[in-house]
């Protein structure tokens, strides 16, 4: 088995309902062994749109990295995600953030993900499950990576601070 971090948001319809969905339609492929706590964040990138709600999980998987990435975008529709502008809004996203120690770039899949480093709404719930994970192409703990990004807008779902 390989260890995987996933990330899942949604920012369109019962944001809730679409993360349990996600996260029910894993199995068998994906055994889920923790869930961070969910996030509610600010859109990235495309700025006028819902808030997301930001989620990570680690699990395993015997998938390779390209058939599980097949895997998530096959979920990804079945589950209801429609085609739409790049970080658009959307009714569900999952990402490949780590695989094992892997670092991996071919045509469609680039692991670690490229730009996790610089997301709050993916640090702040990978830091909940894995803060000392080491990032294998910058060499340094997530806590590290956490603590260079601008936390504003993140605050953990149904909380009241």
């Amino acid at each position: 088995m390989h260890t995987a971090y996933l990330a899942l948001g949604t920012n369109l319809g019962n944001r809730t309902e679409n993360l349990c969905a996600a996260l029910d339609a894993l199995a068998p492929s994906v055994v889920i062994r923790h869930l961070s706590p969910i996030y509610e964040t600010p859109p990235w990138g495309l700025t006028d749109q819902p808030a997301f709600l930001n989620m990570v999980l680690h699990g395993e998987t015997d998938l390779e990295p390209v058939a599980l990435l097949h895997h998530l975008k096959e979920l990804e529709t079945v589950l209801g995600r429609v085609p739409s502008i790049r970080w658009g809004p959307r009714l569900i996203d999952m990402d490949i953030l780590f695989y094992d120690d892997l670092i991996l770039d071919v045509p469609g899949l680039t692991i670690p993900h490229p730009r996790l480093h610089v997301r709050a709404f993916v640090l702040v719930p990978l830091a909940d499950l894995a803060p000392d994970l080491i990032h294998p192409v910058l060499g340094k703990p997530v806590r590290d990576l956490l603590a260079a990004v601008d936390m504003t807008g993140v605050k953990r779902y149904g909380s009241t601070s």
